[in-house]
């Protein structure tokens, strides 16, 4: 058997719910004012885009230490289209990772997208069922001293 998760979500009011994992960590949810809420919190499909977000950028981050690339900085920027009808999936779905570093290899970078894509990563691969899922990457060369990020 595998590993077992588990959240909880509990309405506040209105449309806003707190949501809490089994690790014991919080995450305030709403919608939006037009769509009767206070805008207090995430959207529940946003969060699915920051899961996929940190889901690839560990597992590139721990693959670029592993192939001891010069890392000063790294952002994953994500952006998902959503269908118009009902249920309303992602079927578009960005995701940009930009790497700051000093003598960073392009070729190291790729591979450590390439294996998070194709192996890793499980946000990714559940999404990538419904959505068309794709990765790309820029390195901006720094002369900062690398730092345990």
């Amino acid at each position: 058997m595998g590993q077992i998760m588990t959240a909880c979500s509990v309405l506040r009011h209105g449309m806003e719910f707190r949501a809490e994992s089994g690790t014991g960590h919080v995450v305030p949810m709403d919608a939006s004012v037009p769509d009767g809420g206070d805008d207090a919190g995430f959207r529940p499909m946003e969060l699915l885009l920051v899961g996929l977000a940190g889901c690839t950028g560990m597992d590139v981050i721990s693959i670029l230490r592993k192939m001891r690339q010069e890392i000063t900085g790294y952002e994953v920027w994500v952006q998902g289209t959503r269908a118009e009808a009902h249920p309303m999936v992602f079927t578009e779905i960005a995701v940009e990772h930009r790497i700051t570093g000093r003598n960073i290899d392009p070729a190291a970078v790729a591979r450590a997208i390439e294996l998070s894509e194709s192996r890793y990563c499980g946000a990714g691969a559940m999404l990538g069922k419904v959505a068309q899922l794709t990765h790309t990457y820029r390195v901006v060369a720094s002369e900062e001293q690398p730092v345990a990020l």
